[in-house]
């Protein structure tokens, strides 16, 4: 089916990025894999490109309000050549509109700029050792000062994505205690560089995919971190995480898209190629239906993809429409990309095709942004269940 959310400014836009993969990203990608992160440099690159501060105000170097098109754009173009900016879409798509939405003047004035330019780059921790989907069971803590000037932040985290390429860190502590009513009271987000005193990284975390992007847990000992460094009201953070989560898994969901749609191409190329029983294996009737059952169940995929992207667009897209696009799509993608590797045989299993690095890749998009099951949970209590 023909797209249409596109236009041509966007095209534009796909042809830059196109390019600038397959000059500064494919032939390096190998060598990021096998070291666990992209190079520091690639962010400023990306900056100089323009891509770093999407929504950043002009009066701070961004390029002001800007379509959610262009960054689908990029990970379209990324899938497509079986690579990544390492932790860029956490960056720019996760925290970056943590700042924006929350941060005061004078911290947009502090951090923007560098965001834009690729000096800053950004992660948020969230997940403890002991705290995953509940995250109203974070323990990690900031006190405040007798004297009301700084938060003494202690405790850990685990699977923090692309802090070792990070300047600043959000993090969510608990500033106040529960109440008996409400768990989730009390959380609050601090932004912390990552260079602070007692601010220290821990393992980083060998995955089975997503090669390109380091994974690490941290620890906190008594960081020293000034109440300027607040995002929006102490003790509300958990409503502000609520907020931007439905931009993460639309995200998440277009993710999906874009590498079961990758997936079908690099399945038809190899088909075509591979000869068994004296004839390509596109010939067999097995692998014609398996690829026109992929075929329609992407297209599907995409329409809700792009219906997504629509309301996100014009502000309407709804906690439970995200939770819908992000379960539906990352099923589909990771039934879609199976079978496509299932049509490669024993070369599909070999990290030098691009469908194993798609598959391995593919597997955590079901539990990050948010379990499935978590999916589910929030669809069902929308349909009033």
């Amino acid at each position: 089916m023909k797209r249409t959310i596109y236009n041509e400014d966007h095209e534009a836009f796909r042809t830059m990025i196109r390019d600038f993969i397959a000059k500064e990203v494919s032939p390096h990608f190998e060598e990021w894999a096998a070291q666990g992160r992209a190079p520091r440099e690639l962010f400023r690159k990306l900056g100089e490109l323009g891509v770093m501060g999407f929504g950043i105000p002009e009066e701070y170097d961004g390029p002001g309000e800007t379509s959610y098109k262009y960054q689908t754009v990029m990970s379209e173009e990324t899938a497509r050549a079986a690579v990544s900016f390492g932790h860029y879409d956490v960056t720019t798509g996760i925290v970056l509109p943590y700042l924006l939405n929350l941060a005061n003047d004078e911290q947009k004035k502090r951090w923007l700029p560098g965001i834009a330019s690729g000096d800053i780059c950004l992660c948020i921790a969230m997940t403890e050792p002991g705290t995953g989907s509940d995250l109203a069971g974070i323990r990690t803590t900031a006190k405040l000062s007798k004297d009301g000037t700084h938060f003494v932040l202690n405790g850990s985290k685990t699977f923090i994505t692309g802090a070792l390429n990070s300047e600043l860190c959000v993090v969510v502590a608990r500033t106040s205690p529960s109440s008996e009513t409400d768990r989730r009271h009390g959380l609050s987000l601090l932004v912390v560089p990552t260079d602070a005193e007692g601010f220290a990284y821990g393992r980083k975390l060998e995955k089975i995919g997503l090669q390109a992007s380091d994974t690490s847990e941290l620890s906190f000992t008594d960081v020293v971190v000034p109440v300027e460094n607040v995002l929006g009201e102490v003790g509300d953070g958990f409503s502000y995480l609520g907020r931007n989560l439905a931009r993460e898994r639309l995200s998440i969901g277009v993710s999906a898209a874009a590498t079961a749609t990758a997936a079908i191409d690099f399945a038809k190329a190899y088909v075509k190629e591979r000869q068994v029983f004296g004839k390509p294996v596109a010939a067999f009737q097995n692998t014609k239906f398996v690829l026109a059952e992929c075929a329609a169940e992407v297209e599907a995929l995409q329409a809700m993809v792009d219906k997504g992207i629509e309301l996100d667009d014009a502000h309407e897209l709804t906690p439970a429409d995200a939770a819908k696009i992000k379960l539906f799509g990352t099923e589909v993608a990771g039934r879609v990309i199976d079978k496509c590797l299932q049509l490669h045989g024993g070369y599909g299993y070999m990290l030098e095709y691009p469908i194993a690095r798609l598959y391995a890749d593919t597997r955590v998009s079901r539990i990050y942004g948010g379990t499935s099951e978590v999916m589910k949970t929030i669809i069902a209590k929308d349909l009033g269940l």
